[in-house]
């Protein structure tokens, strides 16, 4: 498991005080118009201009009431209701009421246009997001970035959420605020001219204030992808955590991430409720201070009463309700999305091509560092006095595998899983892995394969280290089926060929060649055939998985086959069939061992018991190791000469 040691912890010297800040990003200083944010936000709407375009026009329209309400009830009030004619006040309240039938219809015309823009906005990110993470994974030597799950679910449907909200209830912001300032100037100029320096004040504090916010927010996401990235690892290696007793140590890290993650949303909170003193000053003072000069204003001439109720009207209808948006909308979805997008223009930028100048980061425990394009590699010692890189381009003297003194570990202090391994394992031999449950076998199947580097002694591919024999080619030569078969939505030949360098363009008689070889005809025929779609592969069984996994590898160009258990989910006859179709089909064959009767086929076996490995044939483990015999007897009913009984005999 990657990360730090898993050892007890010593308190107050291991164990992080409560609450503090793990490492992570520089802080934010808080301007909205940064690279990353709104350019990205740019470029995922410029695609859409029409449907855009459609919601502004609608948004206009939903502003009519808003413009018109003031003075339709100012002339209601004056005209109708205190010049004695109530149905010529119904009459303007009525056209006040028909704008609200306008607005509701402008609302309904709107939501396909933002449906339009909101669900491929979304599918892009994902597309950007996902390209990134591998990318990146593929040309960094760190092990993958386990915060991508969190900006592929949580962030990315974050932004989906707000841009959805911030275009359905925003859109018509500006233009209600602009439609409430300008219906207050058309009824009243004075009016207009004393309300708009609260206003003013207001937004001029808001605009301090979206500063704290913005730092606040990043602040938080920063903190959720620490406490993603600390826990994932963790999770991932539970066992290991309890072997080493390394609870509390895992404890403490958790937790360190957890507080400074909680610390986060509280400073968050306290920055959010001064939101509403944007909302006091901008509407509620205006609104006290026109209630208090009603009567003197009316009594002066200055203003009618039917005016003085169209005013309140523009303040508390319009005016109130846009800054209310104004400072919950903005300061909360707004600042959240804009934070969340920069943050994803960060992680989704391509990374930068390392120079000769560029330090080569260090390598996660257990692997070796992968050298960028100009940066040269590092040189471990080389078994004919020469440096890796000078060989780094010399193709491997056959494939055959040789290990010399092979240790692994998951963690600097934890228990080796694999110790002190020489192993020779010849060009186009056939040798199966046996050993108790838990003993290191997988382990070693993704040693063999340079999935996992040896943490000590090395490994040695036709007789180049494995490190120095490029990822392509290295990927070329071997395949590793696990036990757990991987089969993608797809047709069945894209399944067969996609360890093919030539793809789906391999001759078809082929990639039915190797299925019917391992056992899979029937299961392609009753799929359809080469060309039908697999729409959903879960529904297909664990069986038929793994038989199209099987069916991939043998079509492939790998000289080394490793089956990790990859026939625990077939019965023992067609289990038999498959080991015997990679038998045949020539290059070196490795077989974890999920029955003793794949020891029986192999043409050597080795057995892992914990502490040291024994090599042999079937016959001479079972004479020399009672472990073995012990296994061979437990698979075969008592019977360690490897021979099941008659049928009815027990």
């Amino acid at each position: 498991m990657p990360g730090p040691s898993l050892t007890r912890p010593r308190p107050g010297r291991d164990i992080p005080p409560s609450g503090a800040a793990p490492a992570q990003a520089p802080p934010y200083d808080g301007r909205l118009t940064g690279d990353g944010g709104l350019r990205l936000l740019v470029s995922l709407l410029r695609p859409r201009p029409r449907p855009l375009a459609v919601a502004a026009l609608w948004s206009v329209v939903e502003a009519l009431p808003t413009l018109l309400s003031g003075l339709l009830i100012a002339t209601a009030v004056d005209r109708g209701f205190l010049a004695g004619s109530p149905g010529t006040g119904l009459a303007w309240l009525g056209l006040l009421g028909l704008t609200m039938l306008v607005q509701a219809a402008a609302v309904r015309m709107m939501f396909p246009a933002l449906a339009a823009v909101v669900e491929p906005l979304r599918d892009d990110l994902v597309a950007a997001v996902v390209t990134a993470a591998v990318t990146r994974a593929a040309k960094s030597a760190r092990p993958p970035d386990a915060a991508a799950v969190t900006r592929l679910t949580e962030q990315v449907e974050t932004v989906r959420n707000l841009v959805s909200a911030l275009l359905r209830s925003t859109r018509a912001l500006g233009v209600s605020l602009v439609a409430a300032l300008g219906g207050l100037l058309l009824l009243s100029p004075l009016l207009a001219a004393v309300v708009a320096v609260p206003v003013t004040v207001a937004l001029v504090v808001f605009a301090r204030l979206l500063r704290v916010l913005v730092a606040r927010q990043r602040a938080l996401i920063l903190a959720d992808e620490e406490l993603t990235g600390q826990a994932t690892p963790i999770l991932a290696g539970l066992r290991d955590v309890a072997a080493c007793g390394a609870r509390w140590q895992a404890y403490a890290t958790v937790r360190a991430a957890v507080d400074t993650q909680v610390a986060a949303t509280h400073a968050l909170a306290w920055a959010g409720l001064s939101r509403r003193l944007v909302v006091a000053l901008g509407a509620h003072l205006p609104l006290f201070a026109l209630l208090i000069a009603a009567r003197p204003l009316i009594g002066d001439g200055h203003l009618s009463a039917g005016e003085v109720v169209g005013a309140v009207t523009y303040l508390a209808t319009g005016l109130d309700p846009a800054l209310r948006a104004l400072t919950g909308v903005v300061g909360g979805w707004g600042v959240t999305l804009a934070v969340t997008l920069r943050r994803l223009g960060e992680t989704i930028a391509p990374p930068p091509e390392p120079s000769a100048s560029t330090p080569v980061p260090p390598a996660p425990y257990g692997t070796a560092p992968q050298p960028g394009p100009s940066v040269p590699a590092p040189v471990p010692p080389s078994p004919y006095g020469i440096a890796l890189a000078a060989v780094a381009d010399v193709e491997p003297v056959g494939h055959g595998l040789r290990l010399e003194n092979v240790g692994f570990a998951y963690a600097p202090e934890a228990t080796p899983v694999v110790r002190h391994l020489d192993l020779t394992i010849a060009e186009g031999e056939h040798l199966a892995v046996v050993g108790p449950s838990g003993i290191g076998k997988s382990t070693l199947s993704m040693l063999l394969t340079g999935i996992r580097r040896p943490t000590e002694g090395r490994i040695l591919l036709g007789g180049l280290p494995i490190e120095a024999v490029p990822e392509h080619r290295l990927r070329s030569l071997m395949a590793l089926v696990p036990q757990e078969a991987y089969v993608f939505t797809g047709t069945v030949a894209e399944n067969l060929a996609y360890l093919r360098p030539e793809g789906t363009r391999v001759a078809g008689e082929r990639l039915e060649a190797a299925a019917e070889a391992v056992g899979a005809g029937a299961l392609v025929e009753r799929l359809g055939g080469l060309r039908a779609t697999i729409e959903e592969p879960a529904a297909l069984s664990a069986g038929e998985r793994q038989l199209i996994a099987l069916a991939r590898v043998h079509a492939s160009p790998a000289r080394i086959v490793v089956l990790d258990e990859a026939t625990c989910h077939l019965d023992p006859a067609a289990e038999q069939r498959a080991e015997a179709a990679f038998a045949a089909r020539g290059g070196t064959l490795v077989v974890i061992a999920h029955r003793m009767s794949s020891a029986g086929r192999a043409g050597r076996v080795l057995l892992m018991d914990g502490t040291a490995a024994l090599t042999g044939s079937h016959r001479e483990l079972t004479a020399r190791s009672p472990l073995y015999a012990d296994l061979v007897g437990h698979w075969h009913g008592g019977d360690p000469s490897g021979h099941r009984p008659p049928e009815g005999s027990r």
